[in-house]
């Protein structure tokens, strides 16, 4: 499961962003931050993007690390913030037993 939380705050509050970023505690370890990664609002706010991996099956815990965590920065003034949560499907190569045959399709089937 992945979470991508997207924060805004404006460029004069960076520092006050990045000061309190550098004091959350760690993630628990079946929780993987990738980010934050910066994208340049081109004078108006930065965007600030991170992603967080974890396994579907420990989505109310994480969640709710994750939103104690992004409510740290709630005092800068400007900060906004918007989560999104989807599903990543592990791509599986097909098994077929050894005991089947794959029937052949000729072209005068077709």
């Amino acid at each position: 499961m992945v979470i991508k939380c997207t924060l805004s705050v404006s460029l004069k509050n960076i520092a006050a962003f990045i000061g309190k970023l550098s004091e959350l505690p760690p993630l628990p370890w079946y929780i993987t931050r990738r980010g934050p990664f910066i994208r340049d609002g081109a004078g108006n706010d930065d965007k600030i993007i991170t992603i967080y991996e974890f396994n579907r099956s420990r989505l109310p815990e994480a969640w709710e690390i994750i939103s104690n965590q992004l409510d740290t920065f709630h005092d800068i003034p400007g900060f906004t913030f918007s989560a999104h949560r989807s599903i990543v499907f592990e791509e599986k190569k097909a098994v077929r037993p050894e005991n089947r045959k794959l029937a052949r399709i000729t072209k005068k089937e077709i």
